[in-house]
């Protein structure tokens, strides 16, 4: 995470430059998903480290591990806002695209092309460990999609000179974000509404516990999860005299 956070907020500035010299929307968007990637990682990273650094307190019971889950729909709610800046911007240029200049900004496609990559590599082992790695990783992931597109309109405007397709292609990266904005936003939320996690069945649950021999009632059944891969369930079991 440390790498990536490192190499992704270097690049996001170089994108950020270019983007304001050349006019390039495509470019724009994708520093400003590259700029929530820089938040997304580095709040991923400090989320873990005061988890994982956290003393024991008598009133923090759990710790401070929802922090990680906090830290990824922070990360979702800022992806939101930068895809609807982005289709806002593309709507309003489409009418009137200025021109672009392609060259710097397929040299500047590229080299986040191969940031991303390194960073992707780094973090795909560590998005199946928690949701709040996940996020880094999904983050990361769609912006190496939006490197490709970026690419893919300097080069057709350099070839074409149609000033419309870097508008569009700009929009795509912004609906590109909105349905993993929202699946991130919508896991992220469950852990914090401590709804029962998606894969156990409650009502299931309870039959069984309220099956084991000398069990006479199950009341006060509660399952949720404190954060990734940390599932907890208190129940009051009454069982027969004796």
């Amino acid at each position: 995470l440390l790498i990536s956070f490192g190499l992704v907020t270097a690049f996001m500035v170089v994108q950020v430059v270019t983007a304001l010299i050349t006019g390039s929307l495509a470019l724009l968007s994708d520093a400003g998903h590259m700029a929530t990637d820089a938040l997304g990682v580095g709040m991923a990273l400090a989320a873990i480290q005061a988890a994982s650094n956290a003393r024991v307190h008598p009133q923090r019971t759990f710790g401070l591990y929802r922090l990680e889950i906090l830290a990824a729909f922070i990360n979702a709610l800022l992806l939101f806002g930068v895809a609807g800046y982005v289709l806002f911007e593309a709507i309003s240029r489409l009418g009137d695209a200025p021109d672009v200049a392609s060259t710097p900004v397929l040299v500047v496609g590229f080299i986040g092309l191969a940031v991303n990559v390194i960073a992707f590599l780094l973090l795909r082992a560590g998005s199946k460990e928690s949701l709040n790695m996940q996020g880094a990783y999904l983050e990361v992931l769609s912006d190496m999609i939006g490197s490709v597109g970026v690419i893919i309109a300097a080069i057709v405007w350099g070839i074409t000179d149609w000033s419309w397709v870097d508008p569009v292609i700009g929009a795509a990266i912004g609906l590109f974000i909105l349905p993993r904005a929202w699946n991130l936003g919508r896991q992220a939320l469950r852990v914090l509404v401590q709804a029962a996690p998606d894969r156990l069945d409650v009502p299931t649950l309870q039959a069984e516990l309220a099956a084991i021999l000398g069990v006479v009632d199950v009341h006060d059944l509660h399952v949720w999860t404190l954060t990734s891969d940390m599932e907890v369930l208190t129940a009051h079991l009454k069982v027969a005299a004796g």
